[in-house]
């Protein structure tokens, strides 16, 4: 009974450490949906030599195997998060992740690189659902003190499921082949597909959001109704109604008046760090963003300009862009600098990347926490802020460890480093979320995610051809110039804190006019939509 024990007050230290039995089940779902993907990317390294020998290829075709999923990823993703905005979204979660199970197994049974570069394009394509419907569940899901937080937890499955798969894979694929390293991953896939199509559809705009503690999960079907007209559900806190137009009185008279006002203005307003924050400092809203009625029923080009016209929404997506791009390059060359700079061997190269990587996840773990503790604290703009800083930080610590000729001084910079380059991005992801009306949650992450694989797509290509073309003559040899490559795109870096700068300007007024078109939509249910900007 002794360790049956321990393994109860382990379970049940991490279920409070995570908010809860109901907050528990949602991370560690989503973080699994996230894994997979992540397992993938790691699969692909690990397997690289084998890919080679198998189809005859270089590291041109190894590049392109990782390429088409980027591209095929960015010209879903905007679809992908119009659908959605208007959908069933854990159904949608769940399907993606079992049409990525049936495309890996394409990928193991691939007798040609065609065969393989075509079955990593399907991959790439559905793929492309997890970034918007992961963000739209997050906002719906988890309460706003502790969105970055608990986004910090989901995205730390990642790179979870990226270290697993470079080692797992790598070490299945040398027991057996390169097939069954692409093959294994369908089971912990079927899993995660059990797990997503049992989770609650939670109502948009936090109707359900979970409090820590709290036991079970509330599904969007379960909400009151008194009568059964179509398109009846209103969303509270979030500000925009489902379906008004249909000819019913829909919105808080079809629901529960009271219960809408006091999720959409108490909640919005009153019953959130940045909603007092934003109340304190009397920040006013842009009056020609404000919504009034339901934003999915206009078209589809009115809704990717509406999350580009917000201000502080269009520059961290091109902050965010920037960091993953250097982010991007940094990954694909890091192990030949590695052997390249310091002489040491590939496997010990690897373990060293490794080590890195514990850095850029205990930034994820922390960056969220961080953020959300100064937000509680009263600084409106601390998920703005807390990006910046790391964005600019981090220039400081990787310069002088890429230029160092000694591994013992490089790895902790690089360490810490990568701390403060993972600590950046919770805040981030949680900073969209609070400066978009939650129907256009989807839509925004998909324009952001689009952007943000163009950027990962291009990195292999203009580290390699900088460091080759560029800075390959500096020094007279190849390692010196993809130093000189990596110190320059450190630039990258800076212009990405440099945004965040303006960024913590303008973040406070475009969140005052979210949480404005909360509370007039949940007022002004029944307007015409022709009513918005």
């Amino acid at each position: 009974m002794k360790p049956r024990r321990i393994v109860d007050a382990v379970m049940t230290r991490a279920s409070r450490l995570l908010g809860g039995p109901a907050q528990s089940r949602v991370v560690l779902t989503l973080a699994g949906a996230l894994a997979v993907d992540g397992a993938d990317k790691g699969t692909v390294s690990a397997m690289a030599p084998q890919l080679k020998s198998a189809f005859g290829i270089g590291n041109t075709q190894i590049g392109l195997l990782v390429t088409v999923v980027a591209l095929a990823g960015a010209a879903f993703t905007v679809p992908v998060g119009l659908l959605t905005d208007r959908t069933r979204r854990t159904r949608l979660l769940a399907l993606s992740v079992a049409l990525w199970a049936v495309a890996m197994f394409l990928a193991g049974a691939s007798g040609s690189y065609a065969w393989l570069l075509a079955s990593r394009a399907a991959l790439g394509a559905v793929s492309a659902t997890a970034g918007p419907t992961i963000a739209s569940l997050v906002g719906d899901f988890f309460p706003v003190k502790d969105r970055a937080r608990l986004y910090g937890l989901i995205l730390a499955g990642e790179l979870v499921g990226t270290g697993l798969g470079f080692a797992l894979s790598g070490s299945i694929g040398s027991a057996l082949s390169w097939r069954f390293a692409f093959w294994w991953l369908i089971i912990p896939a079927g899993v995660v597909v059990w797990f997503v199509s049992r989770l609650p559809e939670p109502a948009r705009g936090g109707q359900s959001r979970l409090e820590t503690g709290q036991e079970n999960i509330t599904d969007e079907r379960d909400a009151p109704r008194p009568h059964d007209g179509p398109a009846q559900n209103v969303t509270a806190g979030a500000g925009a109604e489902d379906g008004t137009g249909s000819g019913h009185e829909d919105g808080p008279a079809a629901r529960d008046g009271e219960r809408a006002r006091e999720a959409g203005a108490g909640r919005g307003r009153d019953g959130d760090p940045a909603g007092r924050a934003v109340r304190r400092a009397q920040v006013e809203p842009h009056e020609n963003l404000v919504l009034h009625s339901d934003p999915r029923r206009k078209p589809t080009w009115w809704a990717i300009r509406y999350v580009l016209r917000v201000r502080t929404n269009l520059i961290l997506i091109l902050a965010s862009a920037l960091g993953y791009f250097y982010f991007a390059g940094l990954r694909s060359f890091a192990t030949i600098y590695t052997t390249d700079r310091y002489g040491v061997t590939t496997s010990v190269a690897t373990s060293l990347v490794l080590v890195v990587g514990i850095g850029i996840l205990a930034g994820v773990l922390s960056g969220g926490r961080i953020a959300d503790r100064l937000l509680r604290r009263g600084r409106v703009n601390a998920r703005a802020l807390v990006p910046t800083v790391c964005m600019l930080t981090v220039p400081l610590l990787f310069a002088p460890a890429i230029h160092a000729t000694s591994l013992a001084l490089a790895l902790p910079l690089l360490v810490v480093g990568t701390l403060f380059l993972g600590a950046a991005n919770p805040p981030l992801d949680a900073a969209r979320l609070d400066i978009l009306p939650p129907y256009l949650w989807g839509t925004g992450e998909g324009v952001r995610t689009m952007l943000r694989t163009l950027g990962e797509a291009a990195a292999p290509t203009l580290f390699g051809y900088f460091s080759a073309h560029v800075f390959g003559n500096q020094g007279g040899d190849g390692g010196t110039g993809l130093e000189y490559t990596l110190l320059f795109f450190l630039l990258a870096l800076i212009a990405a804190g440099l945004l965040g700068v303006v960024a913590t300007r303008t973040y406070p007024r475009d969140l005052a006019t979210a949480q404005a078109s909360t509370e007039r939509i949940a007022a002004r249910s029944c307007d015409p939509p022709d009513a918005d900007p």
